[in-house]
């Protein structure tokens, strides 16, 4: 298994090691679960995501060839701005969700979910033809929490006036960081791109205050369910189109039917007859009645027992002190009573929207 640069600084906090994507990474320290879960929402949590790729791409036509792999908005967006965006395949299915950042006029820099990150660098280069493909091989920590601002601008501090989506170049120790105002928390924070060499002394800087702590992989699930927020490869696959994964909101009008750079991106005719015709099935979200938590891959079903769809994500929301789901369900059964089949008996769902627990963005 691959470790990242930060490998030694979690086993010397305690932390419990367990692979994902290929990589040695803390589940949880020695708080608990539980416990950073709720530090992260009422202080700030430090979360080494470095197993993700990070990649730049640079050419003079860098953002038009992007834009034909994403069905998003590459040519609009401003400078130091970043935005979420699916590559999409050509059944109109999500091969993976990303985040990219406008550089200039002629650099993108993107950071890619770590199990797909091989097979994305590949489509890239593949498919884009004047652009180069760099694969950045950099530390990746993220600050999140309500308290994520003030303890940032400690070190930092003209990342205080950095707002939700934007992005900078800022140099601590004499080491160039490059920052993000983002994260996959729901809470107010940034992720922050570091060399090798200077992460462990950077997040040791960080961790020496008070408000900062590490956080595993654990409560980074529980804290993004909460946000209503997709994991790749369980709420978003190669099946599953954008309309019927309910992010839509990530792809602008100018990139629909009837807008200015209509379709023109890898599976554009099924994603837009989806939008013009609906789809037969939606990811949707439901509080779960009770304490038992509801896992991955359970049934979803009508009172009658006829199924209706299944868990994708699912777990004991510790914000909102009850379980939670989301879940694909058949769009002509979201009218009736559903519940999920539990071991035998039926466990009732109420639907809700998602966020489950409020997003705490900072927009200036």
């Amino acid at each position: 298994m691959k470790r990242t640069p930060l490998y030694q600084a979690h086993v010397d906090a305690g932390a419990r090691m367990v692979e994902f994507a290929g990589y040695e990474m803390p589940v949880q320290y020695p708080m608990g679960v539980k416990k950073e879960h709720l530090w992260t929402r009422s202080s700030a949590g430090l979360f080494d995501v470095s197993h993700m790729g990070q990649v730049i791409l640079r050419g003079e036509n860098v953002k038009q060839e992007l834009e034909a792999l994403l069905p998003v908005d590459v040519i609009g967006l401003g400078l130091n701005q970043q935005r979420y965006g699916v590559f999409t395949t050509t059944n109109g299915g999500i091969s993976d969700d990303l985040m990219f950042t406008n550089w200039g006029d002629e650099e993108i820099y993107m950071v890619v979910n770590a199990a797909c990150k091989e097979q994305d660098v590949a489509h890239l280069t593949n498919n884009l033809p004047t652009t180069s493909v760099e694969v950045v091989d950099r530390a990746l920590v993220a600050l999140q929490g309500p308290k994520a601002r003030e303890a940032a601008a400690k070190l930092l501090p003209e990342l205080k006036a950095l707002v939700f989506m934007q992005s900078t170049k800022v140099m601590w120790n004499d080491v160039e960081l490059w920052v993000s105002c983002s994260g996959y928390t729901g809470e107010d924070g940034y992720e922050i791109s570091v060399p090798n060499e200077n992460a462990t002394a950077f997040c040791q800087a960080l961790l020496a205050l008070e408000e900062v702590e590490w956080i595993g992989l654990g409560a980074r699930d529980s804290l993004r369910l909460e946000a209503g927020l997709c994991l790749y490869g369980h709420d978003l696959d190669q099946s599953t189109t954008p309309v019927e994964a309910s992010i839509t909101w990530a792809i602008q009008k100018v990139r629909r039917a009837e807008g200015e750079r209509a379709g023109n991106f890898v599976g554009a005719d099924v994603v837009l007859q989806h939008f013009a015709e609906g789809v037969s099935r939606k990811r949707v979200g439901f509080l779960v009645e009770g304490k038992a938590p509801v896992r991955e891959g359970v049934d979803i079903v009508t009172e009658s027992g006829d199924l209706a769809g299944s868990v994708t994500s699912g777990g004991f929301a510790p914000s909102l002190e009850k379980p939670i789901v989301m879940g694909y369900v058949q769009t002509d059964k979201l009218e009736q009573p559903l519940f999920a089949s539990l071991r035998g008996k039926l466990i009732p769902l109420t639907p809700a929207k998602m966020p489950f627990f409020p997003s705490r963005y900072f927009r200036g």
